[in-house]
């Protein structure tokens, strides 16, 4: 594939790297992460490989909601700095070929935020419709209450004014309303202004909760996505609008735009997300590759993101309460490492019980499946949970640098995982040491993905390998092909791939040392190791395996 094609559709093969300004790294010794101290750490996150930073909320807020409550989405937060610390971090990152992106929360605000204040003073206020009033309030479905275990309805009284106000997340969170031409007019300029100051583009927080909890309802919710992609296409050919839609497939592709990719560039893969925890609980490939099978293809330059954790709490809402209950036992026996009755608030690693083969297959998984990776920040390095704090905040702590933890000159105000995941035991400085360390691996991955666009942009097959433990798919581009296989079990496995065109050919391996020739009948014969991984180019003997991709130049 020519790289001036896929560098110009940039995100269909980007590494995104999701953090937190205030727990990555502290740069004036408060103990809070700011952009001061994840400037300074650039250069780490370029030599990682990763190709976008995605970062988390980093606007002023009352921190109810770790910075998702927000009162002014047109500067930074004072404990992480400020604008100008901003711009040098952009042009940092800019220098070291880093795109950005950051959180657009805007189906909300704080309540502290001035357009709500102004719009809860009156009934006759000139903000009043910027938010969603009711005299009296819908009747709730459970299913519409995303934190039942702090709210029973998604409506809150308002005395003021006597009327209700919609609320689909904290009751802190007035919901803003999108059907008044103002509050879009106000979206798209909250857009043109970070991209002026360089963003790339924005992860859309909640996106179905955006467009259809709004008053009156909109004749066409996706119009209004649709817009905003116009508008920052405008603005900046190239930017990107990468969508939280937690949907099954059938309901999620209009987000894309219904074949026309006009509306989000980005979705993340939630049932293939959920469909991989189950097969890896299970030590059996079926469900993952069912998902697969069944996955659309997106419209032509748009693409699926894949995880495998994130910053929130890992949802296994889109499993039957049998299989979550797998997942659960498997992976999060205790009560307390659950959340919502419906998701996990632990990491990969701890939740694979530390076994360093296991944890390496499951992100050479990640990063081989037909999808732009997205990992969350210390995932390179093993990092743990913190079950002791509350809620979605178990993930979401202190940056590990060194075996003192590294995060600063004070102590960080958020408290890092004690025991086997402690800083003393997981930590960027020795692993950066350790040839066989995580981190190494995950470099490694990264490395590969990027020399094998084949992965993102290629037609992908799911093979049949034999055994029911095995993933095994390829993915070709322009006549070059890779071809994948894990092992998601604990013991051994003997594959046999059908690979039809390929008769003749050679399959180098790609993160060891070998290569296996295709007999003329096309059926290859592998032994996976327990929780092993092969990824293989196919080439023709008289092409080196590195020039396989480029042939077609």
């Amino acid at each position: 594939m020519r790289l001036t094609y896929t560098s110009d559709v940039w995100h269909k093969n980007a590494v995104v790297y999701c953090l937190d300004v205030e727990t990555f790294k502290d740069g004036n010794g408060d103990g809070v992460g700011d952009f001061r101290g994840l400037t300074q750490q650039i250069d780490y996150l370029a030599g990682l490989g990763v190709t976008c930073l995605w970062l988390m909320p980093f606007f002023p807020t009352p921190n109810q909601d770790d910075g998702y409550d927000i009162t002014d989405f047109y500067t930074v937060d004072p404990r992480l700095g400020t604008l100008g610390d901003f711009v040098e971090f952009m042009r940092t990152a800019h220098d070291r070929g880093l795109r950005v992106i950051a959180d657009l929360v805007v189906n909300h605000t704080s309540d502290r935020h001035p357009w709500f204040v102004e719009s809860r003073s009156s009934r006759d206020s000139p903000l009043r419709d910027w938010y969603v009033w009711n005299d009296v309030p819908e009747p709730d479905v459970p299913e519409q209450i995303v934190f039942p275990d702090k709210e029973s309805s998604v409506w809150e009284y308002d005395e003021g004014t006597g009327q209700y106000y919609l609320h689909s997340f904290y009751r802190h969170q007035p919901d803003l309303n999108v059907s008044n031409p103002q509050v879009r007019d106000e979206i798209a300029r909250i857009l043109g202004f970070w991209m002026e100051l360089g963003l790339s583009g924005f992860r859309v927080d909640a996106v179905p909760f955006l467009i259809e909890n709004v008053d009156p309802q909109l004749a066409n919710p996706h119009e209004f996505l649709a817009d905003l992609r116009a508008f920052m296409t405008r603005r900046m050919g190239g930017s990107i609008l990468l969508g939280e839609v937690n949907l099954h497939y059938e309901e999620l592709m209009s987000y894309f735009g219904d074949g026309l990719g006009d509306q989000l560039t980005m979705c993340f893969d939630f049932v293939g997300m959920q469909r991989a925890w189950l097969s890896l609980a299970r030590g059996d490939a079926r469900p993952l590759a069912e998902a697969l099978r069944a996955r659309p293809e997106p419209p032509k330059d748009c693409q699926w993101a894949m995880f495998l954790r994130n910053h929130d709490e890992l949802t296994l809402d889109k499993l039957t309460d049998g299989e979550r209950q797998e997942v659960f036992a498997a992976f999060g026996p205790e009560e307390d490492m659950q959340i919502f009755g419906r998701g996990l608030r632990r990491r990969l690693p701890p939740m694979m019980g530390g076994d360093e083969r296991r944890v390496k297959m499951a992100y050479s998984l990640l990063f081989s499946l037909p999808s732009t990776p997205v990992i969350f920040y210390g995932e390179e390095i093993g990092m743990g949970e913190d079950l002791g704090a509350e809620g979605r905040m178990a993930v979401r702590t202190p940056m590990q640098w060194s075996p003192d933890g590294g995060f600063g000159r004070a102590e960080p105000v958020r408290a890092m995982p004690k025991g086997d995941f402690g800083p003393e035991h997981v930590n960027v400085a020795a692993q950066k040491r350790d040839g066989g360390s995580l981190l190494r691996w995950i470099q490694l991955l990264i490395e590969r993905y990027r020399e094998c666009p084949e992965l993102a942009w290629g037609e992908y097959t799911v093979l049949d390998g034999g055994p029911d433990a095995v993933l095994a798919h390829r993915c070709d581009a322009d006549g070059a092909t890779v071809v994948v296989a894990h092992n998601l079990s604990d013991a051994p496995q003997d594959v046999e791939l059908r690979l039809a065109g390929l008769e003749g050919c050679r399959l180098t391996d790609l993160l060891v040392d070998g290569a296996v020739e295709v007999p003329d009948d096309g059926v290859v014969r592998l032994t996976l190791d327990a929780y092993g991984c092969r990824w293989l180019r196919a080439s023709e003997p008289a092409v080196a395996p590195e020039d396989a991709s480029v042939k077609s130049r």
